[in-house]
């Protein structure tokens, strides 16, 4: 042992099945201290230290969640009707942890609609984010989803831009589709029910935006300007042909967020791009609302990190489950929620478990798969063992 560590400080995950980088599950201590893992081995030296039996029991890294709005639900559980923001962050907070996410970017939009979606809410939403932020259990982080016809926003967004801890930039267009029709009734009934306004009165306020289309195109280019200066990862959502798709990799937006079609996938896989879809399709055997089927486009080698979207326990569940139909190893599946999201967001010091790396870490149980431990910057934030 090393004679200069203070086994006190430390605590070790003992007799777990780690789950290991180029490796595959093997079994395994690890010594954390600090926020750190220290050491990786077989019968690691551990006299003094803190110890937890993770006997029967899959170790793996953190998940790494690049897209969640599911705190929205916190924030509005029923339509038109609000809760408290400091409830709803910290309750957020806890099913992150109890789920075995241990970052979390969190998809806050920036929309010219009034409500919940609305400038005024979103800087409310982050303010309570970051009033929160030493009592917090995990790694909480913003992916700002700045909707391309609120014009008007812009200097706040570049504001936000500029944070000490970057957020993500996304890159969202729901007014078109409205506009032409193409989307789905119950999807603008729920957008105004969001906007806390009837749907009549949801139209009108789309007519009216609708006039911002020129100005929003140049907006884009201005953003995305700014965003390869401050080295900010960038997404574009709902990309809905090729042609989209190569217009936002011409601005260095490489992460595509729910294509469309598969015609839009083949251009996104083809240039490398990365490619995101929703974890609850995969745990549901398909999407709630008629898209691509995401196990069919991991098949196809057309799917290249899964996000939890709008249900925490769905990216552990997930990747389980494409395990377990043979689909691929169980490595390779992680990486889609954990390894993948974290090198697509740059945070290069998570998403998988090695000496030297942040200790982000989910321990499951072997037989159920059900989450008994996770671990966020060394830190014990939820156990039921």
């Amino acid at each position: 042992m090393d004679m200069t560590r203070n086994t006190a400080t430390e605590t070790v995950l003992r007799g777990g099945n780690v789950l290991l980088p180029g490796e595959g599950l093997r079994p395994c201590d690890i010594v954390v201290d600090g926020n750190q893992i220290i050491e990786v081995s077989h019968g690691a030296s551990y006299a003094g230290a803190r110890v937890v039996d993770a006997s029967d029991c899959l170790v793996l890294p953190g998940i790494v969640d690049i897209h969640g709005d599911a705190f929205e639900r916190q924030i509005m559980p029923r339509p038109k009707t609000m809760f408290p923001l400091h409830i709803a962050t910290r309750e957020t907070d806890r099913q992150l942890a109890a789920n075995g996410i241990t970052t979390a970017f969190h998809g806050i939009t920036i929309s010219w609609e009034p409500g919940l979606r609305s400038l005024k809410e979103s800087e409310r939403v982050i303010a309570s984010i970051d009033d929160a932020e030493t009592d917090l259990l995990v790694d909480n982080r913003l992916h700002i989803r700045w909707e391309t016809f609120a014009v008007d926003e812009v200097p706040a967004v570049i504001a936000l831009m500029q944070r000490s801890k970057r957020p993500l930039l996304a890159f969202n267009d729901h007014t078109t589709p409205t506009l032409t029709g193409t989307r789905m009734q119950s999807k603008v009934g729920k957008s105004a029910e969001r906007a806390m306004v009837d749907v009549e009165t949801y139209r009108a306020l789309l007519e009216r935006q609708s006039e911002r289309e020129a100005d929003g195109h140049t907006a884009i280019q201005v953003m995305a300007n700014l965003a390869n200066q401050l080295d900010i990862p960038m997404l574009s959502h709902d990309d809905h042909s090729a042609e989209m798709r190569q217009f936002y990799r011409s601005l260095g937006v490489s992460l595509a967020e729910f294509p469309l079609n598969w015609e839009t996938m083949e251009e996104a896989a083809t240039h490398d791009d990365g490619i995101i879809l929703g974890a609850p399709n995969i745990v549901r055997g398909g999407s709630h609302n008629g898209a691509i089927s995401a196990e069919e486009a991991f098949r196809r080698g057309q799917c290249t990190i899964l996000a939890s979207d709008y249900y925490y326990p769905a990216p552990l569940h997930a990747a389980f489950k494409l395990a377990a139909k043979g689909l691929t190893s169980l490595e390779r599946a992680w990486d889609l929620v954990s390894g993948a999201p974290a090198r697509a967001t740059r945070l290069t010091d998570r998403g998988m478990i090695a000496p030297g790396m942040r200790a982000d870490i989910l321990v499951a149980r072997q037989d159920s798969l059900r989450p008994v431990l996770t671990m966020s910057a060394g830190r014990i934030v939820f156990q039921s063992i």
